[in-house]
C-alpha cells in the first residue's frame, strides 16, 4: 500500500527542490520499472520513478505548456519536411533508464518502425526534450542528463528554458563525448536524425 510524502531529490549535498513521492509501507523496498508502469496506470497525474521511488510532477504552468507544445510541433514538423521514418511522441511516453529509475520527457523522437498503439514505453529514444520548471532546472542539468545519456540511442538532449532562449543543447559524438551547445538563435541542427529546428519558433508564443 502507498502513502504519500514530501521528499527532497540531492545531488552530492546539493538540494534539488521538494517533490510529493509515492512511498510503500514499509518505504525500504525499491520499486522496479516494470512494477512502476503498472502501479502508474491506477494514478492520476504524471509521475517519474528516482532510485526506486515514484515522484509526482508538479502542475504545469501555462508558459511551460506553450512553449512544450511548440517544441512538440517543431520537430514534428521537422520530421515530415525531412520526409524521414521517424515519430514525435509528446510527454506521456516513458522512457526506462535502469532498473530503478524511469523518466518522462516533455518530448522525443524515436525512428525506425512505429511502435504499438498500447505501448507505454520507448525503448530506444533518439532525441528527449524536457521544459525546465523552477522545481526540476536542476534534475535537468544533472540526474536527466547522465541518464538519458547512459542509453546507447539517445545522440540528443535538449533542455528548454520556458522563459525564453537559450535552448541547451546536449549532443552525443562520434567517440562518445557530450557537446554541450547554448543556442540563443538561428537554427538547431539534429543529425542523426536530421531535423531541423528554428529557435524563433519555440519561443514564438512568447
Amino acid at each position: 500500500m502507498h502513502g504519500v510524502c514530501l521528499a527532497l531529490l540531492r545531488i552530492g549535498r546539493g538540494r534539488l527542490g521538494c517533490y510529493v513521492c509515492a512511498m510503500s509501507t514499509p518505504a525500504q523496498r525499491k520499486m522496479t520499472v516494470d512494477e512502476f508502469l503498472v502501479w502508474a496506470e491506477g494514478q492520476d497525474g504524471r509521475w517519474e520513478l528516482y532510485n526506486g521511488v515514484p515522484y509526482a510532477m508538479a502542475p504545469e504552468r501555462v508558459g511551460h505548456g506553450k512553449v512544450k507544445f511548440a517544441v512538440q510541433a517543431a520537430l514534428l514538423q521537422g520530421i515530415r519536411k525531412a520526409g524521414l521514418p521517424c515519430h514525435m511522441l509528446p510527454d506521456g511516453a516513458t522512457v526506462r533508464v535502469s532498473q530503478h529509475v524511469a523518466h518522462e520527457p516533455d518530448a522525443l523522437v524515436y525512428c525506425g518502425a512505429e511502435l504499438p498503439r498500447d505501448a507505454i514505453e520507448v525503448p530506444e529514444p533518439l532525441i528527449v526534450v524536457e521544459v525546465a520548471s523552477p522545481s526540476t532546472r536542476k534534475i535537468d542539468a544533472s540526474l536527466k542528463l547522465t541518464g538519458y545519456f547512459s542509453l546507447p540511442s539517445v545522440h540528443h538532449y535538449l533542455i528548454v528554458d520556458p522563459d525564453g532562449p537559450p535552448v541547451i543543447h546536449h549532443r552525443r559524438q562520434a567517440d562518445a563525448t557530450i557537446l554541450t551547445r547554448i543556442v540563443h538563435d538561428g537554427v538547431l541542427s539534429l543529425a542523426p536524425p536530421g531535423i531541423e529546428l528554428a529557435v524563433a519558433e519555440i519561443f514564438a508564443t512568447h
